[in-house]
């Protein structure tokens, strides 16, 4: 199953593999092995800090005749200190070099946030702190629309296919949209049953914008990292009503949750090191969830986002 991205008409895969938190050591071989069980999107990020060992398990795979480059679509995404006309397309050219490709499928502004610039060479990924301990986050003054019109070069000189945004707002898209002369192909965003945004998705469906969703388990993703309301809230894959559903559908809870999803046309990126969940999530798509049951499960909306640095305790901000 897929989906026609516009204006490229490209179709992008409705279920890939998300490489946020893959180790450096496994990733070749994650990346491997998914290709083996039948993943063609793969979805990664300069500041996942694993994209030289998923390019290894990309040309490990075509080198074993697995697949070929068109086969697969890959995403990255141009982190916060690289938002400057400077340093757009050289910091496309470092994440292709790093994958090991000539152009991406999509290439994504992960945050609408423009950080102060990074010297690779002193660090990289940067994160969200300008320093290793101290926890400052420091910003610069460049627009949304400086960004965008170097993404557009990236599509014109064939870095990318299609270019994209994450972590968007309604009112920065409609914005974005005034200016650009190639419009976004995806909105990638955190969804899940606590986190709905029916707003923002009929806003994006409305504009022709594919909608991705991360972090589909909900709180599963942050637990590890400490996250303290991912540790208050109620586990999704272990809620009643949710392992109820799956066992009436003869799946698992975490197929239902992606089924939530794809069914309505939202392409997820799940993540597992285990082969039988990779096949379970990449093979979620050969049943249907009743309309009763998607409402449910939509209804289960509390608008708990996870994924907000500004929540994030101890921080300093400075603003340029």
């Amino acid at each position: 199953m897929s989906v026609a991205l516009k204006p490229s008409g490209q179709q992008m895969p409705l279920v890939g593999f998300g490489l946020w938190k893959v180790p450096q050591e496994t990733c070749a071989d994650t990346v491997y092995n998914a290709i083996k069980v039948g993943y063609r999107l793969f979805d990664g990020a300069q500041d996942y800090g694993n994209e030289k060992e998923a390019g290894d398990g990309v040309r490990r795979a075509i080198a074993d005749g697995l697949v070929k480059r068109e086969d697969l679509f890959i995403t990255s995404k141009l982190w916060n200190t690289f938002h400057s006309k400077k340093h757009v397309l050289e910091m496309t050219k470092k994440s292709l070099a790093d994958w090991g490709l000539d152009y991406f499928d999509l290439w994504l502004i992960h945050f609408p946030i423009a950080q102060k610039y990074v010297d690779p060479a002193v660090r990289y990924p940067p994160n969200f702190f300008s320093g290793t301990d101290n926890g400052t986050m420091e910003f610069e003054d460049v627009p949304i629309a400086e960004t965008w019109a170097e993404m557009e070069k990236a599509v014109e000189i064939g870095y990318a296919k299609n270019i994209g945004i994450s972590n968007f707002c309604g009112a920065l898209i409609i914005d974005l949209l005034r200016y650009a002369k190639i419009p976004p192909a995806v909105l990638q965003i955190e969804h899940h049953p606590y986190l709905t945004q029916p707003q923002l998705i009929a806003l994006a469906e409305q504009r022709g914008i594919a909608v991705t969703a991360y972090s589909s388990f909900g709180p599963q993703s942050f637990l590890e990292l400490g996250h303290p309301v991912a540790q208050k809230v109620g586990l999704l894959l272990e809620a009643d009503f949710i392992t109820s559903i799956a066992n009436a559908h003869g799946k698992t809870p975490a197929q239902v949750l992606l089924r939530w999803a794809t069914q309505r046309s939202i392409a997820v990126i799940p993540k597992s090191n285990s082969p039988q969940r990779l096949a379970e999530n990449l093979n979620h798509v050969d049943f249907d969830l009743t309309p009763d049951e998607i409402d449910k499960i939509s209804g289960l909306n509390i608008g708990l986002r996870f994924n907000d640095p500004a929540d994030w305790p101890g921080k300093i901000y400075i603003f340029a």
